[in-house]
């Protein structure tokens, strides 16, 4: 299997609240509470490790908090390369309602100082030559620059790596400047990034061809309940994922990039790389929390998923 290198740089203690129908204003009593060492990147590798890869984690964490990432990476076994900074890592705090509606209340994270930006980078280019892919996913921290990220990005492709880019707003328009190997945003992230509605297939496909030509080999777009769309040079496809019942849709994108990045590193077939991708997705909001803890349950879902070719 292969050897992936994950990016983190804003990630989060998640602490989901599971309850019935939020009342606003009123006193809510929950049902259950679970906490979570987690963040795009690092909700990333853990699917990834349960695919079999080999994983090295990086990114910033704060030192006042840092032991339940430590210890999901020790549990895990990956490589733990973050760089640790002051303060406390943020915590984010997921109300995820029986009916599967997810309100989020994101916390601000750490300042992120120029000195540990710098001792990311070189620590990243020192051991990225090894790496078959990296995947940069997530939001950036107080102090960390778009530019900076554009940077970053810049000096793996020259590094020859694959690099897999989930993330949005001036950060994703920034990481398109820098020809990424793969994006993964939603619909409102992509046309945000491009400033420009793409809600028709054929809006969609006109822009992953302006993508392609900018370096971009894959432009996977994630719709929710209403799919994925995947475009490459010669791959206009659409996956639409079977029906769950939904406990959390968080980690549900990571999920599906955790598929695209495995299946494309293990040579599978265009169609069956998606197919199992977005059974994977499917998954996800099953449950609380990330990974693949059933694979029998995965099976049953990648029979359920619809894969066809994409028509304007």
């Amino acid at each position: 299997m292969a050897k992936i290198l994950t990016l983190t740089m804003n990630p989060a203690l998640d602490l989901t609240v599971q309850l019935g129908p939020l009342q606003i204003g009123q006193v809510n009593r929950s049902d259950a509470m679970l906490s979570h060492a987690a963040g795009k990147g690092i909700n990333v590798a853990q699917v990834l490790a349960d695919l079999g890869h080999e994983l090295t984690v990086a990114g910033f964490l704060g030192v006042d908090n840092q032991q339940p990432f430590e210890t999901l990476f020790a549990k895990r076994g990956f490589v733990d390369e973050f760089v640790r900074v002051p303060g406390e890592t943020r915590s984010n705090i997921k109300l995820a309602e029986s009916s599967g509606r997810i309100t989020d209340l994101n916390g601000p994270g750490p300042e992120v100082s120029l000195q540990a930006q710098q001792a990311l980078a070189a620590r990243v280019e020192q051991i990225a030559a090894g790496f078959d892919a990296v995947v940069v996913a997530g939001s950036l921290p107080r102090g960390v620059s778009a530019q900076w990220l554009k940077t970053l990005l810049l000096r793996l492709n020259a590094m020859g790596l694959k690099v897999a880019l989930d993330t949005s707003g001036e950060a994703l328009r920034a990481g398109l400047e820098a020809s990424p190997w793969m994006i993964k945003p939603n619909t409102e992230e992509l046309a945000d990034a491009l400033d420009a509605p793409i809600i028709s297939i054929a809006a969609q496909a006109e822009a992953a061809a302006d993508l392609r030509q900018r370096g971009i080999e894959h432009v996977v777009i994630s719709q929710g309940s209403e799919g994925v769309h995947w475009f490459s040079s010669n791959v206009a496809l659409q996956a639409l994922p079977p029906k769950v019942t939904v406990a959390s849709t968080v980690g549900a994108g990571d999920s599906l990039l955790a598929g695209m990045v495995h299946g494309l590193l293990s040579g599978h077939k265009p169609e069956q790389t998606l197919r199992t991708a977005t059974a994977i997705a499917a998954m996800a909001v099953t449950q609380i929390g990330f990974g693949i803890n059933d694979p029998a349950q995965l099976k049953r879902l990648e029979s359920g998923v619809n894969v066809r070719a994409l028509t304007a």
